[in-house]
């Protein structure tokens, strides 16, 4: 039996089957990706590092020194109010009095003070009158605490404070809910870099078969929707891989620093069901992308075009991204109601959903809804590749001239 009948037997998810086990295989084991695997690590480490000196040039930079030039009964009055109150007020500033020797120098002001010192005031004057000398944005930082200290020295406030009896809540429904939204900002920003990250793969994926004939022999052995599907699937596979490997270096890092990583609140589904929803999140929502990105790459001719016709339908999800980013506020609002049932913009709405309401019935008809998108958008890709691309120009005469030829029963 020739190989042509031994391929029309196949049925529609075997050949898909196909299409994504060969697409999977090639992906994988090639050393292209290998190098795209490292490539998001780098911007991490670095980002690390720089995030690690950026902190430490800022801790350098600030600059909590104030410089005492009153008389000496003056400065030893504001240290005593000082050491009082650092017990209870935080973020008194470091008070360094000034040698006499200095001050009373003839040609002493604090402006010079200031031009050879890492001061960030001066203070002259007296406690019922004090004078700060420095720039707008370090006077306006420190009057307040120079105000309360000169007050304490002539009495105008106390100079013992009642002990404060703390009664500590684990949590409030404000802050509970302010928590929420922060892990569903965080869980819908991780699900937008991946998908950006991961769906561009999809774009080229098409222009290069096309250009080897490689989608030609694909096209007369077996159905263009089961080639479609194919091919998302397997980049899907691949994209998991992907997160897989990332996921494991994120996990060896937050071993490493220990309690030093920021932490979540738990989400209201839960831990383990919000992981769950947002695996599945992104793949229907890397489906619905990855569609699109399948059609503009089949309808290019150069890599070139490819990114030039790509560049709307990223906008386009930026700008979705940003409105469930917006909608999640507001739960049940019209506004996200039309985020959770537009397709590209469903899975940001409902994982944000899903950190803030502990309903589930939701998600079982949004992950369907999805679903079908999904199918909508393969189908029509298809039907505009097969109609536009496949029956035009010497691409459709080369595949009318196939049909009647032998192809190979398994493409892989």
């Amino acid at each position: 039996m020739s190989g042509e009948h031994q391929a029309s037997r196949l049925s529609f998810f075997e050949a898909a089957w196909v299409v994504a086990r060969r697409d999977f295989r090639a992906i994988l084991f090639s050393r292209a990706f290998f190098f795209f695997l490292l490539g998001p690590l780098f911007p991490l480490v670095v980002g690390g590092l720089a995030g690690g000196i950026g902190g430490q040039v800022q801790r350098e930079a600030i600059v909590n020194s104030i410089a005492l030039a009153m008389a000496d009964t003056d400065n030893e009055a504001l240290l005593a109010a000082r050491q009082t109150a650092r017990e209870t007020v935080d973020g008194l500033p470091e008070l360094v009095v000034i040698e006499s020797s200095v001050r009373d120098a003839p040609d002493f002001s604090p402006e010079t003070v200031l031009r050879t010192s890492d001061y960030a005031v001066v203070v002259t004057g007296t406690p019922e009158e004090p004078e700060l000398t420095g720039t707008q944005l370090q006077i306006d930082r420190w009057d307040g605490p120079v105000s309360l200290l000169s007050a304490m020295t002539t009495g105008a406030t106390p100079t013992s404070y009642p002990e404060v009896t703390e009664n500590v809540l684990a949590t409030t429904a404000s802050a509970a809910k302010s928590n929420r939204i922060r892990t569903a900002q965080a869980g819908q920003l991780l699900l937008f870099l991946l998908m950006m990250l991961l769906a561009g793969m999809v774009l080229s994926n098409l222009v290069e078969e096309k250009a080897n004939k490689v989608i030609e022999v694909l096209a007369a052995a077996i159905p263009m929707d089961s080639v479609f599907f194919g091919k998302l699937f397997a980049m899907l596979g691949v994209s998991f891989v992907g997160i897989a490997v990332w996921g494991l270096f994120g996990a060896g890092i937050g071993a490493l620093a220990g309690e030093a990583m920021p932490t979540l609140a738990e989400p209201a589904l839960g831990w383990p069901v919000f992981i769950l929803l947002g695996i599945a999140y992104f793949a229907m929502g890397y489906l619905i992308l990855g569609s699109l990105f399948l059609t503009i790459g089949g309808m290019a001719t150069t890599v070139r075009e490819v990114q030039t016709l790509s560049m709307p339908v990223t906008m386009a999800q930026l700008l979705v991204f940003f409105l469930a980013a917006y909608s999640m506020t507001s739960p049940g609002s019209p506004l996200e109601l039309t985020a959770a049932i537009f397709p590209l913009s469903s899975p940001f709405a409902m994982l944000a959903r899903a950190a803030q309401s502990a309903e589930l019935w939701p998600h079982v008809l949004a992950l369907a809804w999805q679903a079908l998108c999904v199918a909508i958008f393969v189908k029509a890709g298809a039907t505009l590749f097969r109609r536009r691309v496949m029956k035009s120009g010497k691409g459709g005469r080369g595949v009318k001239g196939r049909v009647g030829s032998t192809a190979p029963a398994d493409p892989a």
